[in-house]
């Protein structure tokens, strides 16, 4: 069932989407060669705590930090561990969610570490344009399909995979809400979307192909071809007229 949030429940949506947008500005200053994943999932636990939230991701059906810190060909849910060590050259995508007052917030980026291929610029980049070419799509009257579609267009448009095995969701009390957001997809298909519908999308976009592998602890998930990949994610709210409201990033206004 889809949940319609009232105005006071979006307002406090908002509060925790602006905290994780703190969060996650923090995060993005400690990426570096040398650090190890596990630190940065220390750090965001702390930051998160000590703004009397709580870590959405930790202990969430298991799953032991409070970010996935996801490396090159590693497409999302990696586990932080000490022994990771972020190496010049790579890219590290960290998707992290808190609750605050009862209400979740989602988000993740994925940024370089240290100097990197003109490649993987590109795959940054386009992977954050398909965030906003879907959220654009995410109007009252619009349908699930036509988010997905957006993003399939640009990506694939441009000779970039997408994932398909994974996808965004709704979000509000609990971290995964109906609907299901594809990031591919019809348009004119799927929920149709109304006012006080809060949405996490996300695109998750490779140099390669779309096929995916689960690893051995369960959690982490690789490209099947080893391409890298890339995520970028917002959680967003369906306003009465025009385009959504990006409650993890504070201050944005639509062009």
């Amino acid at each position: 069932m889809i949940s319609i949030k009232n105005p006071a429940q979006l307002e406090k949506m908002r509060k925790a989407g602006h905290l994780l947008y703190e969060v996650m500005q923090k995060l993005q200053e400690v990426v570096r060669p040398g650090e190890s994943t596990a630190a940065i999932d220390a750090y965001a636990e702390e930051l998160i705590r000590r703004n009397h939230a709580v870590p959405s991701f930790l202990g969430y059906r298991g799953f032991p930090a409070s970010i996935c810190a996801s490396v090159d060909d590693e497409v999302v849910h990696g586990i932080p561990s000490e022994g990771v060590t972020l190496r010049e050259g790579s890219i590290l995508s960290i998707d992290c969610g808190l609750i605050l007052d009862g209400w979740q917030a989602d988000s993740a980026f994925t940024v370089p570490v240290g100097e990197i291929s003109d490649s993987l610029r590109r795959l940054i980049e386009l992977t954050r344009q398909c965030f906003f070419e879907g959220a654009r799509a995410a109007v009252t009257g619009n349908r699930v399909g036509d988010i997905g579609h957006a993003v399939q267009t640009l990506a694939e448009g441009r000779g970039f995979g997408v994932i398909r095995d994974l996808t965004g969701h709704g979000i509000g009390r609990n971290m995964h809400e109906d609907p299901s957001v594809p990031n591919f997809g019809d348009p004119g298909t799927g929920a149709r979307l109304r006012p006080g519908m809060t949405l996490a999308v996300e695109p998750m976009i490779s140099l390669g192909g779309w096929h995916v592998r689960q690893m051995d602890d369960g959690w982490t998930i690789k490209t099947l071809d080893g391409s890298p990949c890339a995520h970028y994610e917002h959680t967003i709210a369906i306003m009465p007229e025009g385009l959504p409201e990006i409650l993890t990033l504070p201050g944005f206004v639509w062009e």
